[in-house]
């Protein structure tokens, strides 16, 4: 059963950007119409030949999906640790009988909530432009969840090595957002030559698009390039990765914690 101390700092994490929707929800809502109408219906509509079958507009969305829920989810956790380190109100909830795996799991959860939030307003924007229809939503819901996870765990990173505001949005404008956009949001692995098919390997975004991709569409690069031995069972091995990747993260802010890294600075 969670705890009161649980519960309480949970639901003030939740309250600091739900109150506050203008400055959450609105910005993110106003991006993706534009990214959907320059993006999908303007240049979408001079492309003649689909995106590996798929209409390029209803190609796009889940990147558009993966980069709202992920700058979201990165932004909150990273927001909240270093605003608490700079008026140190963050003490208070270190002195509070809260164990550090508890702190960790309150500030991840709300913040993937939020990230959560803003990807499904961007498919329900999406919605708008064309149909969408889930074709393995257990999937889907699943890589989302772990997402969000991961990158407010990231963010509790962030906001711990942030040494002022500009630290921030270093990490999230310039760093996040180019490897998105370099993760196959705007187009296809199969459309690159084979040895920057590879390169794009590097990129750990590439893995999270196209689980969300294959959780929304049922289409997947990783089932075209992989190798045959594993071409099956790409998006699991994908999803399989990037839990444990969520695993170490969160081991890591619990630990941080714990040795108060960045907190009493």
């Amino acid at each position: 059963m969670l705890s009161v101390g649980f519960r309480t700092l949970f639901r003030r994490e939740l309250l600091r950007f739900i109150r506050r929707p203008k400055n959450t929800f609105m910005p993110p809502a106003i991006t993706n119409v534009l990214y959907f109408a320059v993006f999908g219906v303007i240049l979408g509509g001079r492309i003649d030949e689909p995106v590996a079958g798929i209409g390029y507009i209803l190609f796009l969305i889940p990147g558009l999906i993966v980069l709202g829920t992920i700058s979201n989810a990165f932004e909150n956790a990273s927001f909240s640790i270093f605003h608490g380190r700079w008026n140190e109100y963050i003490h208070e909830t270190l002195t509070s009988p809260l164990s550090y795996a508890e702190m960790v799991t309150a500030y991840v959860a709300a913040s993937a909530v939020r990230g959560l939030i803003v990807g499904l307003i961007i498919a329900l924007i999406g919605r708008l432009f064309v149909p969408i229809s889930v074709e393995n939503g257990l999937f889907l819901v699943a890589t989302m969840v772990v997402v969000a996870a991961l990158f407010a765990g990231l963010g509790i990173i962030g906001g711990l090595v942030a040494r002022d505001f500009d630290d921030l949005t270093v990490m999230n404008q310039f760093i996040l957002r180019p490897l998105v956009f370099f993760g196959a949001v705007f187009y296809s692995l199969t459309m690159l030559e084979p040895a920057w098919q590879y390169v794009s390997l590097l990129n750990p975004m590439v893995y999270m698009v196209d689980s969300v991709r294959y959780g929304l569409l049922g289409y997947s690069d990783m089932l075209e390039i992989a190798p045959a031995a594993y071409a099956d069972i790409a998006p699991l091995l994908s999803l399989s990765v990037l839990a444990l990747l969520t695993a170490v993260v969160l081991t890591l802010d619990v630990y941080l914690f714990k040795i108060g890294y960045g907190l009493t600075d």
